[in-house]
């Protein structure tokens, strides 16, 4: 095991070392489940399902499956089956890593090259680094961050918050821009966010 597979390791035990997550993973790799049957079988509601997901796909142990406006988990082989490997080698000693080669998760979306790099250029490891001060750089930004909510799920502003503050830590201009630049809706007069959808 070299040092970046060694970080790789430590990102997945951070995000298994949870009782609720490590629960998922279980449920996720029995089969394919949308966030409502995940609130169902763990007696949480819709918004704490999302964001546990979101770290189990930053570290990229949960796939998901677009059908329509609705979204579905499953277990990523893959993944779980590099984390086996890891644990198989732990006892090794630790080795200087390879280069780094650009940020998977990027490479995995179906954007276009022109979107990729200014991720690239804003972002590292899932986290955003710097913000934007051009809109059509933040609408590539916030693109990306909209995917971390669920359609047709209402967040209040703490849930929104507790999503946000990982990417960056100024979460109310996150939170702010999503609402301007039209990915997300709010009640008027303060209360619950939601994704926008093309009828909004």
């Amino acid at each position: 095991m070299d040092t970046l597979q060694q970080r790789d390791l430590l990102e997945m035990l951070k995000a298994l070392a949870d009782e609720q997550r490590l629960t998922m993973i279980g449920l996720l790799g029995a089969q394919e489940r949308n966030v409502g049957d995940l609130a169902e079988a763990l007696g949480l509601s819709e918004p704490t399902v999302s964001h546990h997901l979101s770290k189990l796909r930053k570290v990229g142990l949960v796939n998901l499956r677009m059908a329509g406006n609705q979204r579905f988990y499953r277990t990523a082989t893959q993944t779980l089956n590099r984390f086996r490997r890891y644990v198989a080698e732990i006892e090794q000693p630790v080795e200087a890593a390879p280069p780094r080669t650009p940020d998977a998760w990027i490479e995995a979306l179906d954007w276009d090259e022109e979107d990729k790099k200014v991720l690239r250029g804003y972002t590292e490891e899932g986290k955003l680094i710097q913000l934007p001060n051009k809109d059509k750089k933040w609408n590539v930004v916030l693109r990306w961050v909209a995917t971390l909510f669920e359609p047709g799920v209402r967040y209040n502003e703490k849930e929104v918050n507790a999503i946000l503050t990982p990417v960056n830590p100024d979460y109310a201009q996150l939170r702010r821009n999503l609402i301007d630049f039209g990915y997300m809706r709010r009640e008027r007069g303060g209360g619950d966010y939601w994704l926008a959808d093309d009828d909004d």
